[in-house]
């Protein structure tokens, strides 16, 4: 297996006031967000088919339990191909995996902690032309 990681599909951080957060970063930085962050869109050169992308900025409410185990601020969300045989790969490489693998329509997630103990999201994205919301960020 050569590629891994395809990108970044997202950054997630905790703040004491998200609201406010998304307020600044609109007023002094034009990052115009929605209930859930701001998405950045771009075209795809991974794949053959030349496609949009996106990458989601996230302020999350700092008491977020989404990023357990790890007690770290943040979370990067990578976007990945084939996540089932990346999981099998990790696995014999002795990375530890959170929990099971989840599928949406949207694609599939999975979470493994990396040696400083900060939980990672890995994404295989599917059909990004149904997205209407960033597709990992769920409600609590």
């Amino acid at each position: 297996m050569k590629k891994r990681v395809t990108g970044i599909g997202g950054v997630f951080f905790k703040s004491k006031n998200p609201k406010l957060t998304k307020e600044w970063y609109s007023k002094h930085l034009g990052i115009e967000s929605d209930k859930y962050g701001s998405k950045f869109l771009w075209n795809s050169t991974n794949t053959e088919a030349e496609q949009m992308g996106t990458t989601v900025w996230s302020p999350m409410e700092s008491d977020t339990k989404y990023y357990a185990p790890s007690e770290r601020e943040f979370m990067i969300n990578y976007r990945v191909e084939n996540l089932v045989a990346l999981l099998a790969e990790l696995k014999t490489e002795g990375v530890e995996q959170i929990g099971e693998m989840e599928s949406f329509e949207y694609g599939k997630f999975a979470w493994i902690m990396d040696p400083d103990g900060t939980k990672i999201e890995l994404w295989e994205p599917a059909n990004e032309s149904l997205f209407h919301e960033p597709p990992f960020v769920k409600s609590e």
